[in-house]
C-alpha cells in the first residue's frame, strides 16, 4: 500500500485531489469504494469529477478498459491480433496498430502461443483459374500500390488456430489491409481484397496483386473481383517460396 501512495505523490510527502482520485481509482478494484474514499480522505464528489476529467483528457479511456477486459477475460491468453478480432465482433471498429500499442501502454502481452506461425498451405490442385507468374520474383517497385502481395499465414494457439491475411504494398512494405479468422474461409481473403481495391483505385498505375495458387486465389470470386477493378492477377509457382520472399520475411 505504501508503495502505491509514493507512486502518486509529487515527491512533497502530500496529494494533489487528482492524485488522490487516481489512487482511489486504482485500490477500489481490491477494495469498496466507500472505504478507499474515507482512508485516501477525498469527497465522493471530487472523486467522481476528477476521474471524469480524467477521462476526458484520454479519448481512449474506454477503449482501453475494454481491451484490459478482454485480455483478463481470456487469461492473458489474447494477443493483439484476437484482441481486435474480438472487439470487431463486438462492433468496435479500431484499426490492429492502435489496438497493438494500447496493449503495449497498459503492458499486456498474450503468453500462451506455442509456436509463433507456420505457413499455411490451401492448395488443392487447379480448381479455378491460375494466374500466371507477372511479378516472377521483380519485388522491387519505385511506384506506391503497383505491386502488392497476400498470403494466409496459420498461428497456433492454446484454444485452437488463427488465420492471418496480409496485404502488403512492396514498395515499401507497408500492410495496407488484412483479414484475421479463426477459419481460413474464403472471406478471410475477400473482405480484405475489398479493402485493398477501396485504397488502390485511384492508384496512377495499374496494380498487381500476387499470390500462390491456394483455392482462395483460384475461385471465381476473386479472379473477378480482380477484373472488375483492372487489376493484374499473379501467381507464384508452387512450392517455391522464393517467389513470395517479401511476405515470407515479414511473416518471419
Amino acid at each position: 500500500m505504501l508503495k502505491k501512495v509514493t507512486s502518486f505523490s509529487d515527491g512533497s510527502g502530500k496529494l494533489s485531489r487528482k492524485a488522490q482520485a487516481a489512487l482511489s481509482f486504482e485500490l477500489k478494484k481490491k477494495f469498496r469504494l466507500k472505504d478507499v474514499l474515507q482512508i485516501v480522505d477525498i469527497p465522493e464528489s471530487s472523486y467522481h469529477y476528477h476521474i471524469k476529467q480524467m477521462k476526458e483528457e484520454n479519448p481512449d479511456q474506454n477503449l482501453e478498459e475494454c481491451i484490459q477486459s478482454i485480455f483478463e477475460d481470456h487469461d492473458g491468453n489474447y494477443g493483439y491480433r484476437r484482441i481486435h478480432l474480438e472487439l470487431k465482433n463486438r462492433n468496435l471498429k479500431v484499426n490492429h496498430k492502435k489496438v497493438q500499442r494500447i496493449m503495449k501502454k497498459l503492458g499486456l502481452k498474450g503468453n500462451k502461443f506455442t509456436r509463433k506461425s507456420r505457413k499455411y498451405s490451401s492448395y488443392k490442385g487447379t480448381i479455378g483459374t491460375v494466374a500466371k507468374n507477372l511479378i516472377n520474383r521483380r519485388f522491387h517497385t519505385n511506384v506506391c500500390q503497383q505491386k502488392i502481395t497476400t498470403a494466409i499465414t496459420e498461428f497456433k494457439c492454446s484454444d485452437g488456430k488463427l488465420y492471418f491475411n496480409p496485404f502488403m504494398d512492396m514498395f515499401n512494405s507497408e500492410i495496407l489491409s488484412y483479414g484475421i479468422s479463426s477459419h481460413p474461409t474464403l472471406d478471410l481473403v475477400i473482405e480484405p481484397l475489398e479493402d485493398t481495391l477501396e485504397i488502390v483505385k485511384n492508384s496512377k498505375y495499374r496494380t498487381t496483386i500476387r499470390s500462390d495458387q491456394g483455392w482462395h486465389y483460384q475461385h471465381n470470386k476473386w479472379v473477378k473481383k480482380l477484373k472488375e477493378n483492372k487489376v493484374f492477377q499473379s501467381m507464384s509457382r508452387t512450392g517455391n517460396c522464393l517467389d513470395n520472399s517479401p511476405m515470407e520475411n515479414f511473416l518471419d
